[in-house]
């Protein structure tokens, strides 16, 4: 997992609170056991729906944004973590809302994608800002928990000590097992499996 430190890229703001896993990746996308290829699935049914009003993914000035800006309680619905696989996939290193749904937060960090809590204030004052400026973006710094811009922005937020230290090591679940790979070598060494276990098979 790529580790995330500090991250500067474009804003797409999202402003809609009670953003559901069921909106981000719809059902009918969920058949892939990979956690690759769906990006292209990402909000679909917003992307594809007429309407004369067109959704922030599809204008130009917001297609390679790397950071999403969202309203509170994103990420409700389902606990699928394909919901963070599809932003991860699409290229979004960073989600930052008022508050984010418990467990959409907690498949974040173990896919590599920071999920940043602001005030009501910070988010609306970054919504602002990313539909006035153009090509407007922020600096995400997780070294020093702070997101800032180039004109004035300054923003502190929190994450627990765990989590943040996943992050800035890249860390998924595989590779916090895997730091401890000679104790579970000198385990297996010393709790060998039953002569009868070893002809278990398919």
């Amino acid at each position: 997992m790529q580790p995330f430190r500090v991250h500067q890229g474009l804003i797409a703001p999202l402003d809609r609170a009670n953003v559901d896993t069921d909106q981000i990746i719809p059902k009918q996308f969920l058949k892939r056991i990979e956690r690759t290829g769906f990006g292209e699935f990402l909000f679909y049914d917003w992307r594809h729906t007429s309407g004369s009003e067109q959704f922030v993914l599809d204008e130009p000035r917001y297609r390679s944004a790397s950071i999403l800006l969202a309203g509170k309680n994103f990420g409700c619905g389902s606990s699928r973590e394909h919901a963070v696989w599809a932003l991860a996939d699409f290229g979004f290193r960073a989600v930052i809302a008022p508050s984010f749904a418990d467990i959409f937060a907690n498949n974040c960090p173990k896919n590599g994608v920071l999920a940043v809590v602001l005030s009501e204030q910070e988010v609306a004052e970054l919504l602002r800002r990313a539909g006035e400026f153009p090509k407007y973006q922020v600096k995400v710094d997780l070294d020093q928990l702070r997101v800032t811009d180039e004109r004035g922005f300054s923003a502190s937020f929190t994450i627990d000590d765990f989590t943040r230290h996943c992050l800035l090591e890249g860390l998924d679940d595989i590779g916090l097992t895997m730091q401890h790979e000679r104790e579970i070598a000198a385990y297996e060494a010393r709790h060998p499996l039953p002569s009868s276990a070893k002809h278990l098979g398919p």
